[in-house]
């Protein structure tokens, strides 16, 4: 367990002023964090802290945007939440001056703390209500996939008439061909924003994985309850803390810091010769524990099979790629029964 200062309950605001140990004290304090807590910077930025997890921020003269990082929705994929909590703690030490308001999520604490995906069920299939059933809830991610979702709609509806985003960070289980990848969820024929699509290009994310359905996803819950501009960025592999190359996600912390602060960020025009785009073809569910992949454990996102290729068996069931150069995304044998095992996808424009 990291070493962390103990404040009591009359200074735990100074402490993270002077120290900006906000993931740190939510891991292995949460307790400090029971109670809301509000207070502001010396530079008049308003933090309000509503969990453990779970921290606002809200320069004095707020520009157009409100932005949502989440991060560490499963718990063991480290890059993304190493990246927000240094966000959060220059913030908190006023060495980032903001220009935007901006909610931090760091998702599923206590898979943190044991280094795993999660600890009963995948957060990130609980969303958009999928977290309760018959109005009660059945485990912790349950329960925190609901506070996310009141952190959100809060957040959201403060203000009308701005600009809405949320990049939901991961990284993969698997290997990717296309090491860096975002999906944009389905969006009831609101056309793609190749704005948006621009400001990835910026971040180094070139590869665009277009959904064709509504998901219990946290970036489509944003997406389709608040309009938001929301994503799933997938930032390389599965590493432990402290074992992330960071140097790999230079362009996407520049990028963001552009964007939190109010600088100007010059984006290339969109054009589809710059992007790798794929839409969803099949989606693959699991429906007993019978069910197998005909390829490798270790064979990457993107790697693609030729049309009529056997990818997998479950039971009497046999699952075939409909197209030349149909690709895979995601595959997980180990998911529960009745969720998604793989995604197959094709090439495509926008």
């Amino acid at each position: 367990m990291p070493t962390v200062t103990t404040p009591n309950s009359n200074n735990v605001s100074q402490t993270l002023i002077d120290e900006g140990q906000f993931l740190n004290l939510s891991r292995f304090q949460p307790e400090l964090f029971a109670q809301a807590l509000t207070f502001a910077l010396s530079n008049q930025t308003k933090v309000s802290i509503r969990a453990p997890g779970i921290i606002m921020f809200e320069p004095p003269a707020i520009g157009d945007k409100d932005i949502v990082l989440s991060s560490g929705i499963h718990g063991n994929e480290t890059a993304p939440i190493e990246i927000c909590d240094a966000f959060v703690q220059g913030i908190l030490r006023g060495e980032i001056v903001l220009a935007n308001r901006v909610l931090f999520l760091f998702g599923n604490l206590p898979a943190m703390n044991v280094a795993k995906r999660f600890i009963e069920e995948n957060l990130n299939r609980l969303f958009s209500g999928a977290h309760s059933v018959a109005n009660a809830v059945a485990n912790a991610e349950c329960v925190r996939a609901k506070e996310l979702e009141v952190a959100v709609s809060e957040f959201f509806l403060a203000h009308t008439g701005r600009e809405r985003i949320h990049y939901d960070l991961h990284t993969a289980i698997k290997p990717s061909k296309n090491d860096k990848f975002a999906v944009y969820p389905f969006r009831h024929e609101r056309p793609w924003n190749k704005q948006q699509l621009a400001f990835l290009l910026a971040c180094g994310i070139n590869t665009i994985l277009l959904s064709g359905s509504a998901t219990t996803t946290f970036s489509y819950y944003s997406s389709n309850q608040f309009q938001a501009e929301a994503f799933t960025v997938e930032l390389g592999k599965v590493f432990p803390f402290g074992e992330n190359d960071m140097s790999q996600f230079e362009a996407l912390k520049a990028a963001l810091h552009h964007l939190l602060c109010g600088e100007e960020l010059s984006l290339k025009p969109f054009n589809n010769d710059d992007f790798l785009i794929y839409q969803v073809n099949q989606v693959i569910n699991k429906h007993s524990e019978a069910f197998r992949f005909t390829f490798s454990d270790d064979v990457a996102n993107f790697s693609d099979f030729g049309k009529n290729h056997l990818l997998a068996t479950d039971g009497d069931e046999r699952y075939y790629c409909e197209y030349e150069g149909e690709a895979i995304v995601f595959p997980n044998e180990k998911v529960a029964i009745g969720q998604r095992a793989v995604l197959t996808v094709i090439p495509t424009k926008i």
